[in-house]
């Protein structure tokens, strides 16, 4: 970490939001200008509308990570989190994954810390569930998954055999719907490398406390969704909610009980909690107030934007609706993090804010191989699309809105090669404790009874 008397820029998160807007204030700030210094607990930003995909395996799970460091070369890269900011003196407090805590002063300040999965108290769900907020748990999913046809394969016990092969997904958003629809084409593709496993013995379960699917796409295109996923076997409950899952044995409020190895949680998400220890303005749902331009409310010199900020909705308030904010997905956080960082330049040299006011373009859905829907705003009019179509727009627009020509370039690539080659199905579940069996090996060989009593040798 380099001392300067530059001003400093803190961003606050590496996400899509903190890499986008750190890159751009590099690309308008004159040389020597000022420091810009980015903190995160990891040193890569996760492009989430991937994660589905990368759980089935259709692209491989380092292509839909960027390292910052790469990135932003001329940016300070600390990799560790801010646990508190002191206002008053500038000053963030920041703790290294390693080592003491230290206090880093700052002049500007960007908050994009993202959201994390929300979740409820209910039994059972810290210790079985699965999330799908970051890489590491789409690589777990996928093995854990497979783990799960390799001991339906083996075993001769029945019960165990149901209870691997039931799968259980919280949530019928884009994360939920999605994440389903890959995993069973997955799971179909796999099953038939598996002597004793076929689809029809697998039982796949969507569960939304609402009373549709992929509320994003509008209501025909959900109840395609819906329907689409019921013709390839997923037993679909909505209006209802999951009690407990204590042990795997899952129970929903709607008197459905059901045992299963793998229950994946996908039922929204919330501001990240570290927000409250910011000292910031904050709206009723945890998210860090802001104006228009995307500065917090009451202050000059911090700004927020994407899944952790409260951005009013300029379109839909000139539309009438004076309660409308922009909902967190990619394509609000792609134009939020541009806006902010030519905010912030504007801010450092004095200049007027700009407005950020964006029309929703639509939505786009996978729901597996050569499936989705997608829906394309133009103007006043919306074109809904379904399908093998649909699904070409999914993979088009995200693949363009991910991250460097590098990660671009490999995520077609994959996409290319998975077209001539068989979907790779291996479980690398020791990838979960890989010094398990390097441990087994290393440690002392038991002593045998008698060498391990030197005093009962004595006497006999």
């Amino acid at each position: 970490m380099s001392t300067t008397e530059r001003p400093r820029i803190l961003v606050v998160g590496g996400g899509y939001v903190g890499l986008y807007a750190a890159r751009r204030i590099l690309k308008k700030m004159r040389y020597g200008e000022a420091t810009v210094t980015v903190v995160d607990p990891r040193s890569y930003m996760t492009y989430q509308p991937f994660l589905p995909e990368a759980a089935a395996g259709s692209i491989s799970p380092r292509h839909v990570v960027v390292p910052l460091r790469r990135v932003l070369p001329k940016a300070e890269v600390l990799t560790g989190r801010v646990t508190t900011i002191d206002q008053d003196r500038k000053v963030a407090t920041i703790a290294p994954l390693v080592g003491e805590a230290y206090e880093l002063p700052f002049d500007y300040l960007v908050i994009a810390l993202g959201a994390v999965s929300r979740t409820f108290p209910i039994p059972g769900l810290a210790e079985q569930g699965i999330g799908m907020k970051g890489i590491e748990e789409a690589i777990g999913l996928r093995n854990h998954v497979l783990e799960q046809l390799d001991k339906a394969d083996s075993t001769t016990d029945e019960e165990i055999r149901r209870k691997a092969l039931t799968f259980v997904f919280v949530g019928g958003g884009f994360a939920g719907a999605e994440t389903v629809g890959e995993v069973e084409d997955m799971a179909r593709d796999a099953a038939k490398h598996y002597r004793n496993v076929k689809r029809e013995d697998m039982r796949f379960i969507l569960v939304d406390a609402a009373d549709k699917i992929l509320p994003e796409v509008g209501p025909k295109l959900g109840q395609y969704g819906k329907e689409h996923l019921e013709s390839r076997g997923v037993e679909i409950y909505l209006s209802t909610s999951m009690d407990s899952c204590v042990d795997g044995h899952v129970v929903l409020k709607n008197g459905l009980e059901v045992d299963a190895s793998t229950i994946v949680w996908t039922a929204g998400v919330k501001p990240n909690p570290a927000l409250a220890r910011f000292g910031l303005p904050l709206g009723p749902r945890g998210h860090v107030d802001t104006s228009e331009t995307l500065q917090v409310q009451g202050t000059d010199y911090i700004w927020a934007a994407g899944d952790n900020a409260q951005v009013p909705d300029m379109v839909g308030r000139k539309a009438g609706n004076e309660n409308a904010w922009c909902p967190p997905n990619a394509q609000h956080a792609l134009r939020q993090a541009k806006v902010l960082g030519d905010n912030v330049v504007s801010g450092m040299r004095g200049f007027p804010q700009k407005t950020y006011a964006h029309a929703n373009k639509g939505a786009v859905a996978g729901l597996g191989l050569h499936k989705g829907v997608a829906m394309i705003v133009m103007g006043k009019m919306k074109i809904k699309l379904k399908g093998r179509l649909a699904w070409y727009m999914h993979r088009g627009y995200h693949g363009l809105a991910m991250p460097t020509w590098n990660r671009k370039i490999r995520v077609f690539a994959d996409w290319t090669l998975g077209m001539f080659l068989k979907r790779e199905v291996v479980s690398l579940g020791a990838m979960e404790n890989p010094r398990e069996e390097f441990y087994e090996a290393a440690k002392p060989a038991p002593q045998p009874a008698d060498a391990a009593s030197p005093q009962k040798a004595k006497a006999s």
